[in-house]
């Protein structure tokens, strides 16, 4: 029997209420883990946890493969307009991917003290006017 209108609405919280209970179950006590074992709930799957990132290399070369995403998303785009993007533009890269150029832009400005020196003469070279 498919449940219609108003009976559908309290079958769909009643659903998340149970979601909730089952990832919970280490938060109930006690009496509260009995009572839904007894209605038949059983304790939710606990979610594996990722291994902690340790050689701190890894992150920089991260940061380096996603301003390189960047500055190639840019050289794109100004090569075929010849001007810098928007801030709601994105670009498609060769490999199908999508860049939003122009929100890194902002975030490459937001952080430019952090940036060396030839990431920012790299910036320079592509008409950021700011990096120069």
């Amino acid at each position: 029997m498919r449940a219609t209108g108003r009976r559908r609405g309290a079958a769909v919280r009643c659903r998340g209420w149970l979601t909730q209970q089952r990832q919970d179950w280490g938060r109930h006590n006690e009496e509260q883990r009995r009572r839904l074992g007894e209605a038949g709930v059983k304790p939710g799957a606990r979610p594996q946890k990722t291994a902690a990132r340790t050689n701190a290399k890894a992150g920089a070369a991260k940061g380096s493969d996603a301003f390189t995403r960047g500055v190639t998303a840019l050289k794109q785009y100004v090569e075929r307009e010849g001007a810098m993007p928007g801030r709601g533009h994105i670009e498609v890269l060769p490999d199908g991917t999508e860049h939003r150029t122009g929100i890194w832009i902002g975030n490459q400005k937001a952080r430019r003290d952090k940036l060396d020196a030839e990431q920012l003469r790299t910036l320079a070279e592509l008409g950021v006017e700011w990096a120069v």
